[in-house]
């Protein structure tokens, strides 16, 4: 095997891991009606001249089942974190307490629990999409060895099948990943 079909496979593989992990994250940010440190991820706060995101400006942490607390280490920065919490479209409603902020999590109507499930099919295609755009780099590097004469035929279309292979280990990831969200977040 060519040096250059190894690096390859390697660079694909680390790609499509980058895939994974980024809807691993997304998928942390997806109430599943218990308190998590991740919901807040997602928020960014108006601070020192820019959007930071939330924990560079506070201590996020579980105060109980249903209720996260921010401790804001900045005091003049508690109504923007406040706000940045509030604004950010994750149906939260903050309680300033001094320099601490309660998160109370409502409770998951049906409604709102298939709201999460389709955002998390969304996560899931822009996986699936990211790793197939992998997959079609990955082929057309393969065509370019093989136009160059730098591999031969059959080695061009054993090259073609490893990387499908890898492809198809990569989408049922996404599938295993999702089937696990969907089912944490209808049976909470």
């Amino acid at each position: 095997m060519p040096a250059d079909l190894k690096t390859l496979k390697q660079d694909l593989q680390r790609r499509m891991e980058g895939a994974i992990e980024t809807l691993k994250r997304e998928f942390a940010g997806l109430r599943t009606g218990r308190a998590s440190p991740a919901l807040l991820e997602p928020v960014r706060v108006e601070a020192y001249g820019g959007h930071q995101p939330l924990n560079q400006v506070a201590n996020v942490s579980v105060a109980g089942p249903a209720m996260l607390s921010v401790q804001v280490w900045d005091k003049s920065l508690v109504k923007a974190v406040e706000s940045a919490i509030r604004e950010a479209n994750l149906g939260l409603n903050p309680q300033t307490e001094g320099q601490v902020i309660r998160v109370p999590l409502p409770p998951l109507t049906e409604q709102r629990r298939n709201e999460l499930v389709k955002a998390a099919h969304r996560y899931a295609e822009g996986a699936r999409v990211a790793i197939r755009g992998v997959r079609r780099d990955g082929m057309e590097q393969i065509k370019a060895l093989d136009k160059k004469h730098e591999i031969g035929e059959d080695e061009s279309r054993r090259w073609h099948d490893e990387v499908q292979k890898l492809t198809d280990l990569y989408i049922k990831k996404v599938d295993e990943l999702l089937h696990e969200k969907e089912k944490d977040i209808r049976h909470v």
